[in-house]
């Protein structure tokens, strides 16, 4: 029977072994997790630091650019645009970037002779009151980029924008032989032009010269469906950096 006893208690000793080590075990791995948790953590926010870093510096694969330019429309719907953009993004290799941007059009438009005469009084086709020949859109987009040749010397670009336009405070404004309203539209300038870097230290900064097609269209409803098409060709000057 001691015999027996001294069995029974060698294996409760050898169980109370095994789960004191099974404890310690759980309590070395959930400390051994918290410090690469946390170390994961650190590593995340340095990477977030190193993503604005150069945003704000102006370092890295971030790359602005600031542009300028003239266009005007053809055929029926007359007008001119005075164009100023604005494309914040990153450089992701030699020849590639991509950005979003946001910018201001100033549109000088021409009625033709008689317009809205034959538009009856009083209904929903009365449009003759006063209306200014010169409203402001604002277009914004997303911003692609490929550079043909070394950054550092003088290249062609191919550049796309491609987003939507929204004539801004006016319900609408008399254009050609009709008019366009505050909705939105849909808006697409491709361009193709000469990149000419300006400081031999840091080829990103260069003169953008270019020329350009544009392109607004929307459908919009009032007594009845029309859908309205403004196509233009233009001159552009750039800087980017």
């Amino acid at each position: 029977m001691l015999y027996s006893y001294n069995i029974h208690y060698f294996l409760y000793l050898n169980a109370m072994k095994n789960k004191t080590l099974k404890i310690a075990g759980i309590a070395i791995l959930l400390g051994a997790s918290a410090v690469p948790a946390s170390a994961q953590y650190y590593e995340i926010a340095n990477q977030l630091q190193s993503l604005i870093s150069p945003a704000l510096s102006g370092s890295g694969a971030y790359k602005g650019s600031i542009e300028a330019g003239y266009s005007r429309t053809l055929g029926k719907y007359d007008a001119d645009f005075l164009e100023f953009s604005t494309s914040q993004g990153y450089q992701y290799n030699s020849w590639f970037y991509m950005g979003v941007g946001l910018g201001v059009d100033v549109l000088f438009a021409h009625q033709n002779d008689g317009w809205g005469n034959n538009w009856a009084p009083g209904t929903d086709f009365d449009y003759n009151h006063a209306s200014t020949k010169t409203a402001a859109m604002i277009p914004v987009f997303t911003d692609f980029r490929v550079n043909l040749g070394s950054p550092k010397s003088a290249s062609f670009f191919i550049d796309l924008k491609v987003g939507c336009s929204f004539l801004a405070g006016k319900d609408y404004i008399e254009i050609g032989d009709g008019y366009l309203t505050n909705q939105e539209y849909f808006y697409l300038r491709p361009s193709l032009g000469v990149r000419i870097p300006t400081n031999s230290q840091n080829p990103k900064q260069a003169f953008d010269i270019g020329v350009s097609y544009k392109l607004l269209t929307s459908n919009y409803w009032n007594s009845w469906s029309r859908s309205v098409t403004l196509n233009g060709l233009g001159v552009n000057i750039g800087y980017e950096w």
